[in-house]
């Protein structure tokens, strides 16, 4: 309804007079869905995916499977009491945070695609009717049961070991492999098919229900949508040291029957990287999103050692086999907080945090800087107090004869990218390194397209590095680059000159435009 409507609507009650046969195509529209969950925040999906910069992602996706936060309320942490996540988010906000990435990753399936949304018996009952609304009520296939061993409370309750797997499909003409749903028979089973032929392959006779006798052969294991399957224990080979691993069995199973070999498997929740570890061994492309430091760090040496953990068909056997290559892209999620509008202590704040430096003021040689980044000093420059002035060549050198090598070996210059004269990374005098730590053209940007009503200031570190209410991000892209080199001679004395000649290039980075 529009806000003329509501307050139509209240004029009308307070008045006590009766609603008009007319609301009520208004109140209850035809087009609505037969039921939905209905909480306080929930967005229309029209609105999601307007108020969301385009990337450059195709619908080539061919499954997905997601391991997202349970809605605990705890804090997860990994060897070395080293910070994993934060799975704080709950009641109606944690309906939404799933509801909003549900709602991309349906965008980002194929047609024949499947998704499987894996949870606990917490939350997944509420998110298997937003998983109706989004992608559909008949679209759901089966809820699949991951059943695990190991102590657990009973007092006054059955025991709590097994996690649900909701499993749906963008389309009735989905890609699905049944052999990757078979396990083995146990002997019992195997002993009714007393049979054998020539090949090998057991067989039993049977009646019919018409009295006719038929031939049935033994597959090779039987079907079955409960997967009893360990966790990954401490001690085990396969761990890893991130909390909430994955075995690398249960994400076998679900890979091999939604998906071929060559397809792109995609896991948002990356978390320790177990699909996309399972998905490289399994001859799939993939793609993974964390928004976790230890997460991202833990991803790439397990895929960078792959080699070394077990074979997927012989656990006993390494893997054996290098990774394929692959590249680390930095979406620069943050969280914006109408930062046009921030004081600069509070936009200090944000620079510092952006890249994770410590909020520590000090002086050298009579410079006021900010804090320190790997030991060495930093300088959020105030483009507020300095309106217009850039940063070029000669801005680093007149820091430097005041700082001089009292500095060290280098120094970090925080400023938004467009303040930056220069293109290269840093500039060195004396031996000194001048940083230039750029934050993103797409920020800055986007602080002047729209206005940000519903978002809070960042007032802690958590509130900046906490990107799950993120609202936008730095799309990296490698450019498009041709260029030629060479040397030509020089005449008489002169010396022969060397020469790059940049023939494009051409920046893709992903602005709204």
């Amino acid at each position: 309804m529009t806000p003329e409507q509501r307050q139509e609507i209240i004029r009308l009650l307070e008045k006590g007079e009766e609603l008009s046969p007319e609301w009520a195509r208004i109140l209850f529209p035809p087009e609505k869905r037969e039921y939905e969950l209905v909480y306080h925040g929930k967005e229309r999906e029209e609105d999601i995916l307007a108020n969301t910069l385009a990337v450059p992602l195709q619908r080539i996706v061919r499954l997905i499977y997601i391991d997202p936060p349970f809605a605990t309320k705890q804090e997860f942490r990994g060897n070395q009491d080293q910070k994993a996540y934060q799975d704080k988010i709950a009641g109606a906000k944690f309906l939404e945070f799933l509801r909003k990435r549900l709602v991309f990753l349906r965008e980002l399936l194929s047609e024949d695609g499947s998704i499987y949304v894996h949870l606990d018996w917490k939350k997944v009952h509420y998110v298997k009717v937003l998983l109706d609304e989004v992608f559909g009520e008949t679209k759901f296939r089966n809820d699949l049961i991951w059943k695990y061993f190991g102590p657990t409370s009973t007092e006054k309750n059955f025991p709590r070991k097994h996690d649900i797997l909701l499993f749906y499909t963008k389309s009735d003409n989905y890609n699905f492999n049944e052999e990757a749903t078979l396990i083995e028979y146990d002997d019992k089973a195997v002993r009714r098919y007393d049979k054998m032929d020539k090949e090998g392959k057991r067989y039993k006779f049977y009646y019919d229900n018409d009295g006719t006798v038929r031939k049935a052969y033994m597959k090779e294991g039987k079907p079955t949508e409960i997967f009893e399957i360990p966790f990954v224990q401490g001690t085990a080979e396969e761990r890893i040291g991130y909390p909430t691993q994955k075995p690398e069995a249960l994400l076998d199973r679900i890979i091999k029957a939604s998906s071929n070999p060559g397809d792109l498997v995609m896991d948002c929740f990356a978390g320790s990287g177990t699909t996309l570890a399972v998905a490289e061994k399994l001859g799939r492309r993939w793609i993974g999103v964390d928004c976790g430091k230890l997460a991202i760090y833990t991803i790439q040496k397990r895929l960078l050692n792959i080699s070394e953990s077990k074979d997927l068909e012989n656990p006993k056997k390494k893997y054996g086999k290098q990774c394929k290559p692959f590249t680390l892209y930095n979406a620069g999620l943050y969280d914006f907080s109408k930062l046009k509008e921030l004081s600069w202590d509070s936009w200090r704040f944000f620079a510092l945090q952006l890249f994770q430096c410590r909020d520590e003021p000090h002086t050298v040689g009579g410079i006021k800087l900010d804090g320190y980044l790997k030991g060495s000093s930093v300088l959020v420059f105030n483009h507020m107090k300095e309106n217009g002035v850039r940063i070029d060549e000669d801005t680093i050198e007149s820091l430097h004869e005041a700082l001089g090598t009292r500095i060290g070996s280098r120094l970090f210059i925080i400023a938004p990218a467009l303040t930056f004269d220069f293109q290269q990374d840093y500039i060195t005098l004396d031996g000194v390194r001048y940083y230039a730590l750029r934050i993103p053209y797409s920020i800055i940007n986007e602080l002047h397209q729209r206005e940000f009503t519903c978002l809070k200031q960042p007032s802690d570190e958590m509130a900046v590095n906490d990107t799950v209410e993120a609202v936008g991000f730095d799309f990296i892209r490698t450019p498009e680059l041709k260029f030629e080199c060479g040397s030509k001679k020089g005449k008489g004395d002169s010396l022969d000159t060397a020469f790059i000649k940049i023939k494009t290039f051409k920046s893709e980075a992903v602005v709204r435009e």
